[in-house]
Order: structure tokens, then C-alpha cells, then sequence
């Protein structure tokens, strides 16, 4: 029997390797065979032949109409058509814009709408929990008075029950110390209360802003109530009065009878940090009842009102012409950054809303007026930021009267003594400039509450704050119990009180003096333990050879008593800005949370107060730059280096403030503030706000 051999090949795989099959010549099957080839060339023929090489590769692969799947369907689909798009490619782009805007509105009003649903619901609160001793504080301590040791919200959910025998840490003050150690503490290691007669936190750098309607005043507060929730607390709304260090009890002033009243009680403590910080400074000066401060938001409100109504009457035609010039007399008194800032917001205000809106008439009579007692206004800033200021106020029409003393405040002028700077032997000259308004911006004096802690303790001779030592340690109080920080204190550096401790521990060879080596030694100690002092000594070397008087390169025991006595005039205290206060409150919030990490084995072995110093190292400040507000520009100064220019440099100060927001609802709102501005101007109205009183203190600057 004769066998041939036919090859089989898939339908359209012609070039494909195939196993040939070996068929009977004779058989049924070889017929069909043939007869499928046949039909396979003809399909090959009527269709494109496809080579294995372009079957096999993705990108080439052809497509089958009857097996296209919807995906492809969806990647052909374009709003407009992919035809509109080539065509008409600008047009296409704005319509995209549009519907994106469009669909992003109706997706943001859903998602508000559905967090309204389920926000705004009606609640039921039944049978709360409640401590009697809440309701009805039992009586006690030396004036026999309530003593608030459980609050009202101690037992109503578990989160507070559990802050039931931690230790007892009350906070005096709202402001930036305050807020930062709030800030700094984990949640729940200690019981906190916060006591301040303010119900809010104050943003007080842009106070200044507030005054002329460049931002709103609820804009720069945050609630004490939100900050301290974090931490579990209470809030108290009050004033410190008295202290009674040894019952660890700080005695409170609060409302009573709707507010009209008052009444005392006691506030138990087993930490206590006093951050209530400072008033402004009278100098003695008569006349201040007729002038404005600028520290809380009250007195933002209230400037804003004066200035407002100033120029209303200024406005009206029945106004002399010497009264008008009098009521657009605006003077500042204090040449710092407050009183820089607020001067130039004024006339900013004045040069781009005053004229759009007032007669042109009163643009030519304001006068705005900075009354400065040093050479140079933002003295504590370089010479260069100095003499910048100067040139913009000049330019601005702002005038700057340097070398010059308020001897009285009026309620139409102020008397001025005027100091010649080149002639210094010559006698001041007297000036009286007519005001119809006058702002009191110059230096800081103590709380009441500080005055009474001073009263109570020994070796407290400061006059501005409470001293205290490098670990914020109110100085002469009960080791461990007491610390203040920002304006109301000032740390101390009093190395003679240590001295033979140190010679003790640094002569090594015992021979009644020290040498270079272990000088040295001594003054790598002291930097250590005492950084402020740590610029005084950054040159070693000079510093022994200044009080080597017998150049014997030793040092005696009188020489370093004179060295260390030189240290104490020296070295100057922190300065009282919110930098410094929240690097405070941020060291003690850090401080007291590695405390409370060993609470346990502390009180386990009887150990209350431990010395700081033992586990935690002394507080040391880190400047990081100062910024002033000129006038449509900024100023920055840091360590020498020197930053002073237009819009950029305004666009970066406000960048700062912006980030130090103590949370993002007031980060936007600030935010949409100087948007309107930049829109809509100034708001020029002279609005009633409801005022806080002004017996309410004030927070750290």
C-alpha cells in the first residue's frame, strides 16, 4: 500500500513548525484531508496571512471585531470628541476646565451635606455621673475656703475617670507658654488645669493686623477649651490670687452671680507653672488712663473703634479745621515691633483705603507719629533693619522722633522731652504734639499675681518678673513645685551662690588655685549647666587672661568670685517675645512627660519630688530670627544676617505666621482674611463688638 505524507497546519498559521501525519493513500481520510487543505487556502486567500511573529507580539496583535471587549470601547470615549479636540484644542482644555469645576463643586456639596446629616442630630444626655464633692467642694486651707480638688466632668466617661490619681498639674495663663507645654504633653500622664480669665488663646503678633481691619480678630483666637481637651483637662476661667506653697493650694479669683460678682477658692497642685505674663510699663509716667495698649483682643477692638470713629468726625463738615487736625493725630509711644507694626498698618490703611473711601481731604491732615527713647527705632533688631525702617516710615510719611521721653499724656496732646544726640551735655528740649489718639507700647512690668509670688519668696530682687533658674525653677519655692516661664520670668544666673562647690570640685591637685587646665574644665561645667552664660565664655582663653591679674596662669579663689560676679551684670535674661515663651513651654511639657513615664516607680518608692537635674538637662534657647512688619515689606533678622524688602519679603513674614497657627481652622480663616483684603480692601466699618474686660490680663508677647 502506497503512504504519503500531508502536513496539517492551523487555520491562518501557516509558518507555524508542525508534526507531519502519515496517511494512506487509499484511505477515506486522505480525501477529507485534502478537501480541509483545500478549504484552508481559500480562507488564507480571501483574508491578510499573519506570520507568527505578529500574532505572538501584543502591540501588533490585530483585533477581531466580534471579540472587542467594552474596555475599549471606554478608552475611545472623549468629552469633547477626540475630532472637536484636534480641532478646536483651546476651547477644549476650558471645557475640560469647566466640567472638572463643575463636577468638584458637586462632589465638595456632597460630601458637606453628608457630613451635615450626620452632624447636626439632637442628643440625649440622662443621668450623667457626678462626684459630690463637685457640687459641694468641702471647706478648708488657712482662709477656710472651697477647695475645688474633683471638677464637674471627673466621672461622665471613662477617659476622665482614668486621670483619677494622676498628679495634679495646674497651668496660670492662657498665652504662648500656656499653650505650647498644653501642646507638649501626652495625653494622659497628668491631671491638668488650666486657670486664665481669657477663655481663648490670642495669635498677638497680628494684633497690629487687627486694629485696621487687615484680619478679623476671631481670626487670631482659638479656644482653651479645644487645646486642652487633647490632654484630658479642665479650664477654669479665673485669676490667680495667692498662694499657699507649703498646702501646695493656689488660691483663685472667679465669677459669681452672673458675673457681677466674685468669690475665692482654693485650686490643689502638685506642679504649678505660672505663665501669666506681664502688663505694660508706665515708667512713671502721668496721663496713661488717656492712652491705649495693644496686648489682648480687646484692646485691638477697642483701638479699632477709636480710629474708626476719628475719622468719621474728621469727615463731617461741621468739624473745625483745628479739631480735624487733631482727631487724624495719631500717636505711638514705644518704637519695638509692636509699635512699628501698628504704625505702619495704620498708614497703609490710611494710603490705600482712607483715601479710596474718605473726602481726600483727611489724607492730607493724618499724621502718624513714633516717639522712640533710644537712637534708632527696633533698637533690639541690626542697624541695617533699622535704618530701613527709618527710610520706608520717611517715605510713607510717617514721622520717627528718636532720642525723645513722654513726660505727660493729655486727652488732646503729649508732652515730649527731646534729647539732643549730638550734644549730650545740652538740656532736653520740651515738644507738644496734639493727638487724637495715643497708643502706650514701651516695655513690660509684672502681674499682680507675680508682684504676690515675688512678696512671698526670699532672694527675689528682680523688679519685671520672677527670677528663676536654668530648669524654670521659681527660685526659693519648693524644690520641683513651681516653675514660671515667658513674660513673667527671668532666668537668673548666680554662679557665686556655687562657687566653692565648683572650686571644690575643679581643683584637682589641691593647691589653692586653678590652672588653665582646670579652668577649662570649670567652664565646660558651666556651660553646661548654665547655657545662657555660654556666649560669655565662647572665648576662654581671653576671658582667663582678662581676670589673671598677676599673670601667673593661675587663677585665684577671689579672681574667679570676680569672674563670676562679672558673669551676673553680664549676661542678660531671655528676651520677652512668644519665641522664647514657646520654647519654654515646649521644654517643660517634655521635661514633665519623661517624669511621668517613671510616676509609678517613683511613688512606689516615696519619692515625690525628684531633682531635675538628675534626669533632665538644663532649658536652652534657640533663636531662630526676628520679623517686623514695615509697610507692604518685611524685616528678618538673624545672628547678624540681615533680610529687608518689598512684597517678596512680606509675602515670607506672612508665610511664618501663617505656619505658627495653633490649628487649621485659624490658618484658614487667616487665610480667607487676607484674600478679602487683597479683594475688597479693608473693612472700614466701626462696629460694637462685644468687649472683654479689660481686667482680664494679658498673655505672654
Amino acid at each position: 500500500m502506497i503512504r504519503s505524507k500531508i502536513s496539517l497546519r492551523p487555520i491562518g498559521l501557516t509558518s507555524l513548525p508542525h508534526r507531519p501525519i502519515t496517511v494512506k493513500h487509499s484511505s477515506p481520510i486522505r480525501n477529507q484531508l485534502i478537501s480541509a487543505r483545500s478549504s484552508s487556502t481559500k480562507i488564507t486567500n480571501t483574508q491578510s496571512t499573519i506570520s507568527s511573529k505578529t500574532f505572538f507580539n501584543p502591540h501588533r496583535r490585530p483585533i477581531i471585531p466580534s471579540l472587542r471587549t467594552p474596555t475599549s470601547s471606554i478608552r475611545n470615549f472623549s468629552i469633547p470628541p477626540k475630532s472637536f479636540n484636534a480641532k478646536y484644542p483651546i476651547t477644549s482644555v476650558l471645557i475640560r476646565l469647566g466640567l472638572s469645576s463643575v463636577l468638584g463643586i458637586v462632589v465638595l456639596t456632597s460630601v458637606i451635606l453628608f457630613h451635615d446629616a450626620f452632624t447636626y442630630s439632637e442628643r440625649h444626655v440622662d443621668r450623667v455621673p457626678c462626684n459630690p464633692l463637685s457640687l459641694k467642694p468641702r471647706l478648708g486651707g488657712k482662709k477656710n475656703l472651697p477647695i475645688l480638688e474633683v471638677n464637674l466632668d471627673d466621672e461622665e466617661d471613662d477617659a476622665k475617670r482614668t486621670m483619677k490619681g494622676k498628679p495634679r498639674l495646674v497651668v496660670i495663663g492662657g498665652g504662648w507658654g500656656a499653650v505650647a507645654l498644653l501642646q507638649s504633653l501626652p495625653p494622659h500622664a497628668y491631671n491638668v488645669t488650666l486657670i486664665s480669665p481669657q477663655t481663648y488663646f490670642a495669635f498677638t503678633p497680628l494684633l497690629p493686623s487687627a486694629c485696621v481691619g487687615t484680619v478679623e480678630p476671631r481670626s487670631l483666637v482659638e479656644p482653651l477649651r479645644k487645646l486642652i481637651a487633647r490632654v484630658r483637662g479642665h479650664y477654669l476661667m479665673g485669676s490667680a490670687m495667692d498662694i499657699d506653697m507649703a498646702e501646695r493650694l493656689l488660691e483663685v479669683e472667679v465669677p459669681k452671680d452672673g458675673g457681677e460678682g466674685t468669690m475665692r477658692c482654693y485650686v490643689p497642685y502638685d506642679k504649678l507653672v505660672i505663665a501669666v505674663g506681664s502688663t505694660t510699663n508706665n515708667h512713671g509716667v502721668k496721663g496713661l488712663e488717656h492712652c491705649y495698649q495693644l496686648k489682648t483682643v480687646p484692646d485691638a477692638q477697642a483701638i479699632r473703634r477709636k480710629v474708626m470713629t476719628n475719622l468719621e468726625l474728621a469727615s463731617l463738615p461741621t468739624t473745625t479745621p483745628e479739631e480735624r487736625k487733631r482727631l487724624l493725630s495719631f500717636v505711638i509711644c514705644g518704637g519695638g515691633p509692636t509699635g512699628v507694626e501698628f504704625a505702619a498698618e495704620l498708614a497703609d490703611m490710611m494710603a490705600e483705603d482712607v483715601l479710596k473711601y474718605f473726602p481726600k481731604l483727611l489724607a492730607n491732615e493724618v499724621k502718624v507719629t513714633v516717639v522712640q527713647s533710644r537712637d534708632h527705632i527696633l533698637n533690639t533688631y541690626s542697624e541695617k533693619i533699622s535704618q530701613y525702617a527709618e527710610k520706608r516710615f520717611a517715605r510713607n510719611d510717617v514721622d520717627v522722633v528718636i532720642n525723645a521721653r513722654v513726660q505727660e499724656v493729655f486727652p488732646d496732646k503729649v508732652i515730649l522731652s527731646i534729647k539732643d544726640s549730638k550734644d549730650k551735655e545740652a538740656k532736653p528740649t520740651s515738644k507738644e504734639i496734639e493727638a487724637g489718639f495715643v497708643l502706650w507700647s514701651t516695655g513690660i512690668a509684672m502681674q499682680p499675681f507675680t508682684k504676690r509670688l515675688v512678696e512671698l519668696l526670699p532672694n527675689q530682687y528682680h523688679s519685671k518678673a520672677v527670677e528663676v533658674d536654668n530648669y524654670l525653677r521659681v527660685q526659693g519655692a519648693p524644690q520641683g513645685t513651681v516653675y514660671a516661664l515667658g513674660d513673667a520670668a527671668t532666668v537668673h544666673i548666680n554662679l557665686i551662690k556655687h562657687l566653692y562647690e565648683l572650686w571644690d570640685r575643679f581643683d584637682v591637685n589641691k593647691d589653692g588655685s586653678l590652672d588653665y587646665d582646670e579652668w577649662q574644665a570649670m567652664v565646660t561645667h558651666i556651660k553646661k549647666h548654665y547655657p545662657l552664660a555660654t556666649k560669655y565664655f565662647a572665648k576662654m582663653r581671653d576671658v582667663f587672661d582678662e581676670f589673671d591679674k598677676d599673670k601667673d596662669e593661675r587663677l585665684s579663689l577671689n579672681e574667679v568670685a570676680a569672674m563670676f560676679l562679672g558673669v551676673s551684670k553680664k549676661v542678660t535674661s531671655y528676651p520677652a517675645t512668644a519665641q522664647v515663651a514657646s520654647q519654654q513651654g515646649k521644654y517643660l511639657g517634655a521635661m514633665f512627660s519623661k517624669l511621668a513615664k517613671q510616676h509609678k516607680t517613683l511613688e512606689a518608692n516615696g519619692i515625690e519630688d525628684l531633682n531635675d537635674e538628675v534626669y533632665y538637662h538644663p532649658f536652652e534657647y534657640f533663636h531662630l530670627g526676628s520679623l517686623a512688619y514695615i509697610g507692604n515689606s518685611a524685616v528678618f533678622d538673624y545672628e547678624g544676617f540681615s533680610l529687608a524688602g518689598g512684597l517678596l519679603a512680606m509675602y515670607a513674614w506672612r508665610s511664618i505666621y501663617w505656619s505658627e497657627q495653633t490649628s487649621m481652622r485659624t490658618r484658614m480663616l487667616l487665610m480667607l482674611d487676607w484674600v478679602k483684603r487683597g479683594i475688597f480692601g479693608r473693612d472700614l466699618s466701626k462696629r460694637d463688638e462685644y468687649l472683654i474686660s479689660n481686667h482680664e490680663g494679658s498673655s505672654e508677647e
